[in-house]
């Protein structure tokens, strides 16, 4: 198992700046990372940097919450496909899935895969795990998302806040169980991608064993390392 080559590094902080960008570019490099996953502005910056090496450049689409309307998930989705993006995580609208908006919600889906194939790229759907309480709403959106033309199906931003009983806003990000579940769901042609709080190599390694074929991470070289943790987290 080459462990570096199944991470997608991620670049996304809302505070990252450019230089920020250059710098996980470098390293993801370095590592040998299957990818570097930055905000949409930062896509050309990024391929820009990666020229010359094996490291794919990727980005999110209607990112953080899934909720801007399909016309602009798709311009959006041109617009990094056109600055040389090669992989596509998009938010599914959370909302409709909770709604059971099943058709609208596989709609979207397609018209975005559509968009990403025809220019040689992938598709990722991220769930948002930590807003999606039921194991069957879960299975069911992988559902959706196979028959939709997913390549992906992706549990979680990183940025998915839910207040606890504490008062305090927190995320869970990818569990075991939900890898476990995601990957029964879906057949093997679809690929299932861990992100959210994946900050050292056991958790890691414990994901990969449930499932996972794909990291999203900003701990990467914590992880590869074996050794610390993230605080910046994703």
């Amino acid at each position: 198992m080459n462990l570096a080559h199944m991470i997608d590094h991620a670049i996304l902080h809302p505070t990252q700046t450019d230089d920020d960008v250059r710098q996980g570019c470098q390293l993801a490099h370095r590592l040998g990372l299957f990818s570097v996953c930055v905000k949409p502005y930062a896509v050309p910056l990024a391929v820009e940097c990666l020229g010359q090496s094996n490291t794919k450049v990727g980005t999110v689409v209607g990112f953080p919450h899934g909720g801007q309307p399909s016309e602009i998930k798709s311009a959006e989705t041109l617009w990094v496909l056109e600055r040389g993006a090669s992989e596509v995580d998009m938010v599914v609208n959370i909302g409709q899935v909770l709604s059971g908006e099943w058709e609208a919600v596989q709609r979207e889906i397609e018209q975005i895969a559509r968009l990403a194939h025809a220019r040689g790229a992938l598709l990722k759907v991220i769930f948002e795990t930590d807003f999606l309480s039921s194991d069957e709403t879960k299975r069911r959106l992988c559902i959706v998302c196979e028959k939709a033309g997913a390549d992906f199906v992706k549990t979680s931003t990183g940025f998915g806040f839910v207040k606890q009983k504490s008062g305090q806003y927190d995320y869970v990000g990818a569990t075991l169980h939900d890898i476990r579940l995601m990957r029964t769901a879906c057949s093997l042609r679809v690929g299932v991608k861990a992100s959210g709080g994946v900050r050292d190599f056991a958790q890691a390694t414990a994901l990969i064993a449930a499932g996972a074929n794909r990291l999203g991470t900003s701990a990467s070289e914590a992880i590869l390392s074996g050794q610390g943790r993230d605080s910046a987290g994703y």
